[in-house]
C-alpha cells in the first residue's frame, strides 16, 4: 500500500528528467560580430581607392595593424544557433600615398539573394466594356 505513491513519484521524476536529455532544446540567438561583409560591397572595392572611399563602402575596420598603419582588417564572425561559427576576413593593404595596393578575402562570402515571396502575375482585363456586375466575363 505504501509502494504506489513511491512508484508514482519515481515515474513522475523519471518522465521529467527524460525530457532534459534532449539536446538543442534551448533557443540560442544568432550572434554576428565585427564588420558585416556583403558580397556587393566587397565587389565595389578596387585597387587605387583612397582610405575614405574604402571606409565609406566597408565601414570602419575592426583591426588596424599595430606595426603599420597601411593594413586594415575587416573581420566578420557569424555564430548561428548550434552551428560552427563562420569567419570571413578581408585584408586591405594601402601604399604610402594612402591608396589601395591590394586586398584579399580569405574565403568567398555567401550571396544574399532576395527570396521571391509571391510570384503571382496579376493582369487587368483587356476589355473594359463589361458592366461592374459582370466581372466574371
Amino acid at each position: 500500500m505504501q509502494i504506489k505513491p513511491i512508484i508514482t513519484a519515481l515515474l513522475l521524476a523519471l518522465s521529467v528528467t527524460s525530457c532534459s536529455t534532449v539536446s538543442k532544446v534551448v533557443y540560442r540567438v544568432d550572434v554576428p560580430q565585427g564588420n558585416y561583409l556583403e558580397s556587393a560591397a566587397v565587389s565595389q572595392l578596387q585597387v587605387g581607392m583612397t582610405r575614405e572611399q574604402v571606409q565609406y563602402i566597408l565601414g570602419t575596420p575592426v583591426l588596424n595593424d599595430p606595426f603599420s598603419t597601411n593594413t586594415w582588417y575587416y573581420v566578420y564572425l557569424q555564430q548561428r544557433s548550434y552551428e560552427t561559427p563562420e569567419q570571413h576576413t578581408l585584408t586591405v593593404n594601402f601604399n604610402q600615398q594612402g591608396t589601395v595596393e591590394s586586398f584579399d578575402l580569405d574565403k568567398p562570402l555567401p550571396d544574399q539573394e532576395k527570396q521571391v515571396v509571391n510570384n503571382a502575375n496579376i493582369t487587368m482585363p483587356e476589355s473594359q466594356s463589361t458592366s461592374w456586375w459582370q466581372f466574371w466575363k
